[in-house]
């Protein structure tokens, strides 16, 4: 199985520039040693928002500005997150196990400062 990786910004730009100056996909995969479908992929998305990275971190805070000035209408931050929502995507991970209360803190770290100097063989 082929190794992945990631293309860093300016691979990004050298692929986006040739495309730009109408060389095929085929050619400039050819050119950068690059599949043709992780070209298009780029390239579709470079079509779709203009730009070719993506923003994994990005808040309804952020986002709410951005599609004010792209629309010219005023987007709010609750409905950005409403719609983000709606497709699934949440600013909050699930807890994978139930918090510790102020009692158990406690008694794990009376614990671990009982052991601390223990010694593999005790």
């Amino acid at each position: 199985m082929a190794q992945r990786k990631h293309l860093d910004d300016f691979l990004r730009g050298r692929i986006i520039g040739r495309l730009e100056c109408g060389r095929t996909q085929l050619e400039v995969s050819e050119s950068l040693g690059i599949a043709q479908s992780v070209l298009s992929r780029l390239w579709q998305r470079f079509q779709d928002d203009v730009t070719a990275k993506r923003n994994r971190r990005s808040t309804a805070s952020d986002l709410s500005p951005q599609l004010s000035s792209a629309t010219g209408r005023t987007v709010s931050r609750q409905n950005v997150y409403r719609r983000l929502g709606h497709i699934g995507l949440y600013a909050r991970r699930p807890v994978r196990c139930a918090p510790l209360t102020a009692i158990h803190c406690r008694l794990r770290l009376t614990w671990s400062r009982e052991h601390a100097l223990w010694t593999p063989q005790q």
